[in-house]
């Protein structure tokens, strides 16, 4: 399974089991309103009551374990994440580090008085305006009878596509076992039934 999919089966259970509670708590808390208000309410009621509060127990029991699977998950994912991230990273500095050298090459090329595309001299202007008109300087200076002739040293960029890191951990396999999904009424109906075969 992958960890989007199980982030968002684990977040339905947790909104079921909220909502589920939510049903419980108001049914306890007009189950004591009534006891209140009931002579002999205390006894008549307090079996239905125990098993209310059993259930809601149950219930946020149950919530808990999904939570903190999702908070495991939640970590997986991040992992997934920085590891997309960190590749592009180690990309772009490999590249930068590459253009760096090609920009060099491009400034000992014109101190040398060798004639470069005009690309490669646009290039060494961009990145530095004051190694570009020194590198001309010292060029001019050299001034040879017979000067090289250089290609490109970019060539034809191709754009190198990322994988989106959101995507790339969400497609991610889980590598955890998840607790087993199991809907909030049958937990529910599981306390009212053990309530009612101890009886």
């Amino acid at each position: 399974m992958k960890i989007g999919e199980a982030q968002k089966i684990y977040r339905e259970q947790i909104k079921s089991y909220r909502l589920k509670k939510s049903n419980v708590s108001k049914q306890l808390q007009n189950l004591r309103s009534r006891m209140e208000r009931t002579p002999g309410g205390q006894e008549k009621y307090a079996s239905e009551a125990a098993t209310l509060e059993l259930t809601l127990n149950a219930l946020d029991e149950k919530q808990n374990e999904y939570q903190d699977y999702l908070n495991e998950l939640s970590e997986q994912y991040c992992a997934y994440w920085n590891a997309a991230v960190a590749d592009q990273q180690k990309d772009a500095a490999r590249d930068y580090a590459a253009d760096m050298g090609k920009i060099m090459e491009v400034a000992r090329r014109i101190m040398r008085g060798a004639i470069v595309p005009a690309a490669d001299e646009k290039k060494l202007m961009e990145f530095s305006m004051e190694m570009y008109q020194t590198a001309k300087n010292v060029g001019a200076m050299v001034q040879r009878q017979k000067r090289e002739k250089y290609d490109s040293l970019w060539g034809e960029e191709e754009e190198k596509e990322y994988a989106d890191p959101g995507e790339a951990a969400e497609n991610a396999e889980v590598s955890l076992e998840g607790p087993e999904v199991t809907d909030a009424a049958t937990v529910a109906a599981s306390v009212s039934g053990q309530e009612s075969s101890s009886e």
